[in-house]
């Protein structure tokens, strides 16, 4: 399923990859966020040309957990979110990543960056996700 190419393009309302779970509007913006910060921080930190295994893993995980994310498209950030949904050996590769990519994201890609930023500020955390919101969910009910 780890697939050497991944392309990203936005086709209608949905973000299409090679290898990764089709994700509506906000989750899409958020993936293409999070698969750019783990792109400057492995090319930094392993020298490689393209995404090692160890960090394509881990943008497939993030994929997943975005699929299945109870908020759906109202999910917050994730330093905001309540729920913790990711492992806690992904989780710590995934702060490290943040931590070094972060300010990095200006430079590379600027209203990726800009747009996180808004997002992260903008929004208010609901106490409780509504129920069948995440894109998995909604990914089913229209293959039904």
């Amino acid at each position: 399923m780890i697939g050497e190419k991944v392309s990203i393009m936005q086709q209608g309302k949905h973000t299409v990859t090679d290898d990764f779970i089709p994700l509506h509007n906000g989750l899409g913006k958020e993936f293409k966020t999070v698969t750019a910060m783990i792109d400057i921080y492995c090319r930094a930190h392993h020298r490689t040309s393209t995404t090692c295994t160890e960090c394509e893993s881990l943008k497939h995980y993030a994929n997943v957990r975005l699929d299945r994310c109870p908020y759906g498209e109202s999910k917050p950030t994730c330093n905001r979110c309540p729920i913790h949904c990711y492992k806690q050996k992904e989780k710590a590769m995934m702060k490290a990543i943040m931590r070094f990519s972060g300010p990095r994201m200006l430079l590379h890609h600027p209203l990726l960056a800009i747009r996180h930023l808004i997002h992260e500020r903008r929004k208010e955390v609901p106490a409780k996700p509504p129920k069948h919101r995440s894109n998995r969910y909604i990914r089913l009910q229209q293959q039904d």
